[in-house]
């Protein structure tokens, strides 16, 4: 019955409970927000970097894995489609493509049919045309889509949107690249879509073409630059990586230099250390926020005993017993905090859900970026997110109320009169 009484009266008393209340809700919604963004962009850039590049585990020949910024289709595996139908059989459970990144030019005839304007391109060969892909999925291409639509049939490529505004948007185009064995080819395209997929790295000048069309025009016939493994619903499992890699590179020892040799997620591109580094300031800035905002949630409960030291006189004078009032102050912190954080997370959960689906668009910051920068970073509400607004609104309340409420037990009621009298 006491903490009915209590509760009705916070919420009839506005000048002991509103502000108290609002200060824990805005807190507690920054605390849940922050942490949901900077969680979200940790992951953002996992899911890219495994989609676009790494994948979650990727195959390339030893050759090749020393050279693969330069795309040595020359050093590609051969033969792939037995060591397609082991990584199948021994690990059923997880999507295995095959890809081929190139170079090259893009040529666009005039109306005669000579050269109008020429750009070079960034191409992936994916295989987008089979129902049964994985690859738009991984890709996210129906999402990345701007005008036009996806390949059908062998002959058709998207191209990016920034490259199709350079190119001043035309249905016909011819590549011109080098092929495995390093002679000249060219094959004509039509260009049949746009994407963007929110990364100016590979917004700029990107093309995606259908696997078995680049294996055709770079003479590639049953051979891939890369494998590339994905765990179920693509999320990476860094244990599980570590015993496939070391299991296949052990069954693959050999002194060929272009033997398959397997890499986890962590182990390219320093993937590793930059995720150890995003990790480590992460826990900083939430850590230190988490502290002001618990430093500013302790000052207010203090401050908020401290305004009501005349009503603890009041009721002191009246009667009541300091351990009772004691004990009541604390339950109105207890509620204020529990309701403020609960309201708090509801808030903060929502626009972090909202920043989830929509993200904030940073493209204009990022326009000559050299690097795989994510251009829409995103939120992404978890389990945490759920909780870890309690620490600062919950806490530190608390904690508020029990230092500044210890004053009650300096009141000396053979004083309380001269007290009222000033």
């Amino acid at each position: 019955m006491m903490l009915l009484f209590l509760l009705k009266g916070l919420f009839r008393d506005r000048s002991r409970s509103l502000i108290p209340l609002l200060t824990v809700i805005g807190g507690v919604s920054c605390t849940v927000i922050l942490y949901s963004y900077i969680t979200g962009m940790k992951n953002e850039m996992v899911r890219a970097h495994a989609g676009f590049i790494a994948g979650h585990v990727k195959i390339m020949s030893k050759a090749y894995a020393g050279e693969a910024d330069q795309i040595p289709n020359d050093l590609a595996m051969m033969d792939i489609s037995q060591l397609l139908d082991t990584l199948r059989s021994d690990h059923p459970e997880m999507t295995w493509v095959t890809r081929i990144n190139f170079s090259g030019l893009l040529d666009i005839p005039d109306s005669s049919r000579e050269t109008r304007i020429q750009c070079p391109v960034i191409g992936m060969a994916v295989d987008i045309i089979s129902k049964e892909s994985p690859e738009p999925a991984i890709l996210n291409l129906k999402n990345a889509l701007v005008r036009g639509r996806l390949p059908r049939q062998s002959g058709e490529i998207v191209i990016s949107e920034d490259l199709a505004n350079t190119l001043k948007f035309c249905k016909n185009a011819t590549l011109i690249s080098r092929t495995m064995y390093g002679s000249l080819s060219s094959i004509n395209f039509t260009i049949v879509g746009t994407i963007h997929f929110g990364m100016s790295y590979i917004d700029s000048n990107l093309i995606i073409a259908d696997f078995a069309d680049i294996q055709y025009a770079l003479d590639m016939e049953n051979a891939a630059g890369e494998i590339l493994g994905f765990f179920p619903d693509f999320i990476y499992q860094t244990d599980e990586a570590d015993v496939i890699t070391s299991v296949f590179n052990a069954n693959h020892i050999s002194e060929d230099e272009f033997a398959p040799v397997m890499f986890t997620f962590m182990h390219q591109n320093r993937h590793s250390e930059t995720l150890e580094i995003v990790k480590y300031f992460s826990t900083i800035i939430i850590g230190i926020f988490i502290v002001i905002m618990s430093i500013v949630l302790l000052n207010a409960g203090l401050m908020g005993g401290i305004r009501r030291y005349g009503e603890i006189g009041i009721r002191l004078a009246l009667g009541e017993y300091k351990g009772h009032l004691y004990r009541s102050l604390l339950a109105e912190s207890l509620m204020t905090g529990f309701l403020g954080s609960s309201m708090g997370t509801a808030l903060g959960v929502a626009f972090s859900y909202y920043l989830q689906v929509k993200g904030i668009d940073i493209s204009s910051m990022t326009k000559n970026s050299s690097v795989m920068i994510v251009d829409v970073l995103r939120a992404e509400v978890t389990s945490v997110s759920y909780c870890i607004g309690f620490i600062p609104g919950f806490c530190a309340t608390f904690l508020g109320t029990t230092f500044s409420g210890i004053g009650i037990y300096k009141r000396q009621t053979s004083q309380l009169s001269r007290e009222f009298e000033e």
